[in-house]
């Protein structure tokens, strides 16, 4: 079972991914420690699981063919699927085409 803290009151030595990622961490497997929540009015409440900072490893260092693998990610993002021209921004997903081309229809 974890231990359950409420928001902003996390023991020191845990922390959240983002946190971790901040510090230049990663979880790197290891289970989750503790969970904080946050409560809500009509659903039930916010989570965000902590992670040990000392089990934590360094982030992986970004290779070359991982910079082109995201390189060609996010121009595929930009690439409209109706005209198949660069928009120069990344297409709404709720738009689902470049501004003109969603205008168009």
């Amino acid at each position: 079972m974890l231990s359950v803290h409420p928001w902003r009151l996390a023991p020191d030595g845990l922390a959240t991914r983002r946190q971790l990622r901040a510090m230049g961490l990663r979880p790197g497997g290891q289970d989750v420690a503790a969970e904080l929540q946050r409560p809500r009015r009509r659903r039930g409440p916010l989570v965000a699981y902590l992670y040990r900072v000392d089990l934590a490893k360094p982030v992986r260092p970004m290779t070359p063919a991982r910079w082109g693998a995201l390189a060609c990610a996010n121009r595929a993002r930009r690439v409209c699927p109706t005209c198949r021209r660069d928009a120069g921004y990344v297409i709404p997903p709720s738009l689902g085409a470049c501004v003109p081309c969603a205008d168009s229809n």
